[in-house]
Formats: C-alpha cells, sequence, structure tokens
C-alpha cells in the first residue's frame, strides 16, 4: 500500500486512478490506501464511477426512449459523467464537494441530502471498471458478443448507443485521469466469480435487503463483457503501471505488490 500512495502522490495532480474489472479488489485496495493515508495525517478521498450512475428513474427513462438494456446500470451510457467532472474539478481545486452515492441492492442514487461532503482532499483515489477506454470501431459492433447481445440487442442498437456515449460523453471525465493503476486479472472468464462473490458480500452486510440471486448476476455481467474485453486490449497502453493477479487476486511473480 505504502507503494501505491507514494506513487500516486509523486504526480502533480491530487487525482490518480485505479483500474481493473468487475471484482478485481479497486475498492478494496482503494479504502487501505485511504487508511494509510489517514494514519500520514493525509486526506485520501475514495470516489468510484459507480458513484455517478444515474438515478433509477433516468435510467428507465432511457429504457422506454431508446432501448429497453438501456434501464440497467453498468455499461457506458448509465453514469453522469458530467456530475463526476464537476466533483473531481472540485476536488483538484480545493473546493467544498458533495460525493455521490449509490444504493445497489436498491438500485438508485442516495438523495443529495445523504452525500458527504468534503471541504479538502490531499488525494482522490478515482476507481472504475473501464477507465480511460476509447470506443470501439463500428465494425467490431456488428456480431453480438453473447447471448445477451444476442437474444435483446439482435440489431445492435443498444451497444451502438452504449459506444456512442463512451464516445461522447466520456472523453473529458478521461482527461482528468492524468495517472492509471491498473490491477490487471486473468482474463473476463474470471468475472463472473469475482462479482458473484462480491455479490455474496453485499448480501452478508444488509441481511435483511435482498441482492441479486446468482443467475441473475451472470446476466449482468454480461452488459459488462463487450466493454471490459476491449478494455484488457487497450489498457496496458494506457497504464503507468500494471499489477498482474492471478484467479485468486494474488500478484503474479514479478508483478510489484501492493505492499
Amino acid at each position: 500500500m505504502a507503494a501505491i500512495l507514494d506513487a500516486a502522490l509523486a504526480g502533480d495532480s491530487r487525482i490518480y486512478a485505479l483500474a481493473g474489472l468487475q471484482g478485481t479488489g479497486k475498492s478494496t485496495l482503494s479504502a487501505q490506501v485511504a487508511a494509510l493515508g489517514a494514519q500520514r495525517g493525509l486526506r485520501v478521498v475514495p470516489l468510484s464511477i459507480d458513484d455517478f450512475y444515474f438515478g433509477h428513474g433516468e435510467r428507465q427513462r432511457l429504457g422506454r426512449e431508446v432501448h429497453p438494456l438501456c434501464a440497467t446500470r453498468g455499461a457506458p451510457g448509465s453514469h453522469d459523467a458530467a456530475l463526476a467532472c464537476a466533483v473531481l474539478d472540485a476536488l483538484r481545486e480545493g473546493r467544498t464537494a458533495a460525493l455521490p452515492r449509490f444504493d445497489k441492492i436498491a438500485d438508485d442514487r442516495l438523495p443529495e441530502s445523504q452525500w458527504p461532503r468534503v471541504a479538502h482532499a490531499d488525494l482522490v483515489l478515482f476507481e472504475g471498471w473501464f477507465l480511460k477506454v476509447p470506443p470501439q470501431a463500428p465494425a467490431e459492433l456488428v456480431a453480438p458478443l453473447n447471448a445477451l447481445e444476442r437474444d435483446e440487442d439482435p440489431h445492435g442498437r443498444w451497444r451502438r448507443w452504449s459506444n456512442d456515449a463512451l464516445a461522447r460523453d466520456y472523453p473529458p471525465l478521461w482527461a482528468r485521469l492524468p495517472r492509471l493503476l491498473l490491477l490487471r486479472g486473468p482474463g473476463f472468464e474470471v468475472v463472473p466469480q469475482w462479482r458473484w462473490q462480491q455479490e455474496q458480500t453485499l448480501q452478508a452486510q444488509h441481511p435483511g435487503r435482498q441482492a441479486m440471486s446468482q443467475a441473475q448476476v451472470l446476466r449482468f455481467v454480461q452488459f459488462f463483457e463487450r466493454v471490459s474485453r476491449h478494455a484488457l486490449r487497450v489498457w496496458p497502453a494506457l497504464a503507468e503501471r500494471s499489477i498482474d493477479l492471478d484467479a485468486q487476486r494474488r500478484p503474479l511473480a514479478g508483478s510489484p505488490a501492493p505492499a
């Protein structure tokens, strides 16, 4: 953790990006680095792109007006990228910022009255599963990639819409992430298992509420598959530093451990 914190603090920007596919351990690592920063007297603020999902109502509107799959959070197009830019700008400039929070069990953004406020940040750790990923070429979108695309988006309307959003809405956000640490797992094939483990942890933390079932998780990860596989191809050229992980999230030999 110390090496990661030191590397993040070494740059001119107060923002340090942490990328990796679902379940890689980004949120856990961010929390650990923030705790280490607190021990040093630093205010390290973890943020996730998941905090910036559009609320349930807005996604339902997209589902009616664009394509039914747009109602599900996750893929590019389901985030308020402009809000993420505004929050990062405020934190970088030393202004007070309200940090959005998303309730994944309720599948909705919390009211703004419940957002924590931060008056100062020495460092912002911004994590996400497709950070800095560019759009795909149109020809790459033609063939369905999985059962979800084949059965529920046979004409490619949803995936073209999502790819267009990735090209239009996210570059201003990516421009605010000058430095990127990549947690690189062995491939997308491990993501369904890792994402199910996340959901089990979420359920254990909220025993009185109902998280997703394993079948729901297996469908859910298909929303992420296309961009995830694309991310794995382009990230090595975009990352300042990479940590390679095995299927148990252990750093591989020759890859620097997050110690």
